[in-house]
């Protein structure tokens, strides 16, 4: 496999992660009087990771006014493609770098 083929499947995972993540936020939104925060899963590329973080709504959906941001554990980070833009205790928010890594997430953004 190529470097630009990884680079592609990594972007098409964290895609994935990250639509599932919308629809968890769906309900999420629709307990909110529930709870303020939520649990996503990890949107890295490796498509069997499962691990979950938890943040609040508004942080959740200031990360996503950026098509090229995705919540990540820290040791989840792929700095051949992506960089840290903001580290909190339990996740990282990481921008895609890589002109094939952001064309895909700018492609497949749920939101538009």
């Amino acid at each position: 496999m190529t470097s630009d083929e990884r680079d592609r499947r990594i972007g098409l995972n964290e895609a994935a992660f990250r639509a599932a993540n919308e629809r968890i936020e769906e309900l999420n939104l629709a307990l909110s009087d529930v709870s303020e925060e939520i649990m996503i899963v990890c949107e890295c590329g490796n498509p069997e990771c499962v691990e979950q973080i938890e943040l609040s709504l508004g942080e959740y959906e200031e990360i996503r006014s950026d098509p090229t941001y995705f919540v990540v554990i820290p040791a989840h980070t792929e700095p051949s493609i992506e960089s840290v833009v903001a580290e909190h205790e339990d996740y990282s928010v990481v921008r895609k770098d890589d002109p094939d890594a952001k064309e895909v997430a700018e492609r497949t953004d749920p939101r538009g």
